[in-house]
This record gives structure tokens, C-alpha cells and sequence, in this order.
């Protein structure tokens, strides 16, 4: 939303109202401190989205965080920057029928998009990322973190010493994301930058033409005999040109259905009256499962400074003085890349579900912690499976548009997702047992404590209790070609058989991507706006 109403707005005869839920961004501490991203969760600028209980993972719910405030969930994540595998923007074009979806064709936005600067901490990026794949004249700030931790010296010689599929990847950004490389994330001198710092802020708030109006909750989308009307408090506005939805993957399918736009059979249970048949809003719901491996170290020379208040104080004193130190990035330094091995069980039973051989079956996040040059008292190491085959949905609760949709991931429903889990278990286990962490002296700690890791059930009933979503959802307003008697919106992104109304955001996604979203839709609203523009001015 916040990049719609940028570049659409360059157009001075063009006036645009964005319409926010939340709160501004402006005066939040919490959300200008990278290291302080943990905190938003379940915020006030947080949705505070609850799953519906899962069944297959022992009946557990989920958090499902989404930013309530101007600049949505860029306002509140964890700031990691990937673009994915070009091969699955290649099948998103295959999909839909539009070779404008493809990477080559993609590309140029996601450089329109960013602008990459070195971190805070005045380190030489050099090596650390290829500059053929980045653009210093975009508006959302990309660098790499700046702030060393112990375990880097222990993650470069593993990697030397596995090579293959944990080879040194210069630049995950590149469309090929193999290996494991230095983690790109969207911080501008150890401040976030967001949607809203990028694109609203600074000299783009001055514009006449840009409305900004927060703290307002658009309830319904109505048809005129001309354009669409949004309701919110009792207020109608209908726009001259188009209404453009950028609520994400859970409340854009909600304010669609609430506007009479979905399954028949499911709206008139509630009582709302069916406009237009699109049985497959709401559907298609996918997103990344996620755990967490631990590891104590055997060693008593560490470090946690997070349960240091002197430290933590004098971190945020540096932040204060001049955006460096520890909260001036996420601390995580590294992201991995990986296939699952050529030889695995899985490939017996299923067909890959990749976009092709260049994008990853698991996302890896090792991490170290600590305070350099001393280690924290825990190794760790995310896994997510990137190309998950369960597919979810997000139902009405009721017709009050107060009250939060049913989100049901459908997580480990599709019997690949846990399996290929389980081989990622194996490939971090792999990982940190090489020579390099030796003298860490590692023993299993949190959820596999315990666990006999060749025991497939064990594995399995951990992964239940223990995987969650990583708050990428996608899918749920999906793209497809046009004429196709599936779908939500078309190529274009307008709603299939709805004059006026268009969907940008993640939820058009009819693949998830195997990195995060963030620069994905980043990429998405860069070339709306000029297919935006391209429908009116020609």
C-alpha cells in the first residue's frame, strides 16, 4: 500500500487516499530498533491474528503476526530481505500466462525497489554480496547486518569443510539461492527501513496529492454503477479510478468476503449476500513451518547478554548515540540455502515440489549469539521447509468485520511437509558436526533434547509440538490466468469479474516464493503501479 500510494502520487493530477488500521510508524521505538523487532509481536501493532487449533500438530494454535500500523508487517518483522529463486517467479509466469511475473521480467522492480547502503558499523560489504544484483537508487535501504558474532569463524570453516550443498553462496539474492551466504536485511544507519520510512516519509509526505489517513479500518467494498466504495465508520468514499486492497493474506480475503465476494455457500451461511462467485478467495493459504534446533555449548567461556541488564542498557545507549552496536541489526548474520540430499526416502514417494533445481527445500538460520569475540551459551539454528505442499484457508468468523477471520494453516496435512522436515533436522545436525564446532563441545538442547534423531515417530511428534509458521502467508487472493474458472484476481491483479478493484499485496501469490516475502512484495507493488499507470494513461 505504502509503495502504491508513492508512485502513483509522482503523478501530480492524481489524488490518492491510503487508508490505514493501525497507528502511524512515526514515534514507534520499538519498530525503528532493529534489534527490538522481537517486541512487536503481539503488540499493540500487531493483529494479533490466533490460528484455529491444528490438527495435525496436536491440536496446538498459532500466533499469526501481521503489523497493524502504516507500513504493515514491514513495520514489524524480522527485516530479512530475500528475493527467492528465480525459477519460481518463472512458474508464477507459467501459471498465470504473463511472461511480466517472470525473474528477468521482475528483476528491474526489486532493483527499482532497493537501495543498498553499507551497515552502521562502516564495514566493507565487499565479498559479502554481488553488486551485478543490487541498486544503490531504490528507496527501501538493504544491507548486511555489520555486527560480527563468534560463530561466524565456526559457520565459514564448516562451510569449507562440507562444501556441496553448504558451499559459500556470494549473493542469495541472485536467483540462484544455494549454499549458505551473508544475510541481506532492510536497515538504512541501524534504523529499520520500512514501507512506510521508504515511501511516506521524508519528502514524499509533503506531497499534496497523498492522503494519509490511520487509525481507520476499511469494512466493506461496495459496487457503484461506476467504481468501487470503501465503508469505514459510517463513512463511503468511492474512487474516480480504482480501489486498491493491500490488507495481506489474511484480511484481504475477510474484507472480499464481508463485500460479498467469494464462495456462495459460505457467505450465505452468515447471511451475506453473494455479488460475485469466487469460491477460491480465502483458499490456497500457504506458508513456511519453521522450528528451532538447539545446541549447549560445553564451554563456560560465553556470554548472554540477554540476561544482562548492564549490557542491554549500554547497547542501547550506543543504539542512541550513533545507531550502531548490537540493535542496530538483527542478529542474525548468515542464511542458508539447501536441497534435500538426491538420495533421500522422499524422493521415492514424491515428486520434487520445487520451481526447479536452483531453488532450496529448507531455509536454515544458524546462529551463534553471544557478544564477539565470546559465543552465547546456545548454538541455534532455524529450519524451514520452503516449499511446504499443505494448503490452508481464512474463513469468515462472523459478518463483523471486528472480529478476526479463522485462520486454519492446514500445517502438515500434505504428509511431504513433515517428512522433508525431518530431513532437514538431519542436514543441521550434519552441519554442526563438522571439525569446526569441535571445540563448542555441542549437546542437544530444547525441543530434540532427548530425542533419538533416527527414531523417525520421535522426530515426528517433536516437530508437531515444536514447528510453528514463520509469518509468511501467502495465496489466499491468488493469481491465475485469464478465464480460468479458478483463481481470484487476474494477471493484472484486478478481482476477476469486478470492475475497479484491484489486490496488491502477498496474498496474490498463487506459488509461496522459497525466501521471505518481504522484497517479493516489494517487487509486486513496483509493477502494479506502473501496469496502474499504463491502464489510465494509455
Amino acid at each position: 500500500g505504502s509503495v502504491l500510494a508513492n508512485r502513483l502520487t509522482e503523478l501530480n493530477r492524481w489524488n490518492v487516499l491510503l487508508v490505514e488500521a493501525g497507528p502511524s510508524h512515526e514515534g514507534v521505538f520499538d519498530s525503528a530498533v532493529p534489534g527490538f523487532a522481537g517486541r512487536l509481536s503481539r503488540s499493540l501493532y500487531d493483529w494479533n491474528y490466533t490460528s484455529i487449533p491444528q490438527a495435525s500438530m496436536n491440536n496446538r494454535t498459532q500466533n499469526a503476526p501481521r503489523g497493524h500500523i502504516l507500513g504493515g508487517s514491514s513495520s514489524i518483522n524480522g527485516l530479512a530481505y530475500t528475493r527467492s529463486s528465480a525459477s519460481d517467479y518463472d512458474r508464477w509466469a507459467l501459471h498465470t500466462g504473463d511472461e511480466g511475473w517472470s525473474w528477468n521480467q521482475l528483476l528491474p522492480y526489486f532493483l527499482k525497489s532497493e537501495r543498498w547502503t553499507r551497515p552502521s558499523s562502516g564495514e566493507d560489504t565487499t565479498g559479502k554480496y554481488d553488486p551485478k544484483f543490487h541498486s544503490a537508487n531504490g528507496l527501501v535501504s538493504v544491507s548486511i547486518s555489520g555486527q560480527p558474532l563468534a560463530s561466524d569463524v565456526k559457520i565459514a570453516r564448516a562451510i569449507e569443510e562440507l562444501s556441496g550443498g553448504f558451499s559459500f553462496d556470494p549473493d542469495p539474492n541472485d536467483g540462484t539461492p544455494l549454499g549458505i551466504g551473508w544475510h541481506q536485511v532492510t536497515v538504512l544507519n541501524g534504523t529499520r527501513s520500512s514501507a512506510a520510512t521508504a515511501y511516506l516519509g521524508g519528502r514524499f509526505a509533503s506531497r499534496k496529492n497523498l492522503h494519509v489517513l490511520v487509525n481507520h479500518q476499511v469494512t466493506r467494498v461496495t459496487q457503484t454503477s461506476h467504481s468501487p466504495t470503501v465503508e469505514f465508520r459510517g463513512v463511503s468514499l468511492t474512487a474516480k479510478k480504482e480501489v486498491i486492497v493491500s490488507a495481506g493474506s489474511y484480511a484481504t480475503p475477510q474484507l472480499l468476503m464481508l463485500s460479498g465476494i467469494g464462495d456462495p455457500s459460505e457467505l450465505i451461511k452468515l447471511g451475506i449476500q453473494p455479488l460475485v462467485n469466487l469460491p477460491s478467495v480465502g483458499k490456497n493459504l500457504s506458508d513456511h513451518p519453521r522450528f528451532t534446533m538447539s545446541w549447549q555449548l560445553g564451554t563456560s567461556n560465553v556470554i548472554d547478554p540477554a540476561t544482562n541488564s548492564t549490557l542491554q542498557d549500554e547497547f542501547l545507549e550506543q543504539w542512541l548515540t550513533n545507531r550502531t552496536g548490537p540493535l542496530s541489526a538483527p542478529s542474525l548474520n548468515q542464511v542458508g540455502w539447501l536441497r534435500l540430499p538426491e538420495d533421500s526416502g522422499l524422493w521415492d514417494e514424491f515428486e520434487d515440489p520445487a520451481s526447479g533445481p536452483n531453488a532450496p527445500h529448507i531455509n536454515a538460520g544458524p546462529r551463534g549469539g553471544g557478544l564477539y569475540p565470546l559465543p552465547g551459551p546456545l548454538f541455534q539454528a532455524t529450519c524451514a521447509l520452503t516449499v511446504p505442499q499443505s494448503r490452508g484457508t481464512v474463513k469468515l468468523q462472523s459478518t463483523n468485520p471486528r472480529d478476526h477471520p479463522l485462520i486454519d494453516f492446514g500445517m502438515f496435512t500434505h504428509p511431504f511437509d513433515i517428512r522433508a522436515l525431518r530431513d532437514g533436522v538431519r542436514l543441521l545436525v550434519k552441519f554442526v558436526s563438522t571439525p569446526a564446532f569441535a571445540d563448542y563441545g555441542l549437546t542437544p538442547a530444547g525441543p530434540f533434547l532427548g530425542v533419538d534423531l533416527d527414531d523417525d515417530a520421535a522426530v515426528y511428534e517433536v516437530l508437531r509440538d515444536a514447528t510453528s509458521n514463520n509469518a509468511h502467508p501467502v495465496g489466499t487472493a491468488a493469481m491465475s490466468a485469464r478465464g480460468a474458472s479458478y483463481g481470484v484476481v487476474d494477471p493484472d491483479l484486478k478481482v476477476k469479474r469486478v470492475k475497479g478493484l484491484r489486490v496488491v499485496d502477498a496474498s496474490i501469490m498463487p506459488y509461496i516464493p522459497v525466501g521471505h516475502t518481504q522484497a517479493p512484495v516489494y517487487a509486486i507493488a513496483e509493477r502494479a503501479a506502473d501496469m496502474i499507470k499504463g491502464a489510465w494513461l494509455t
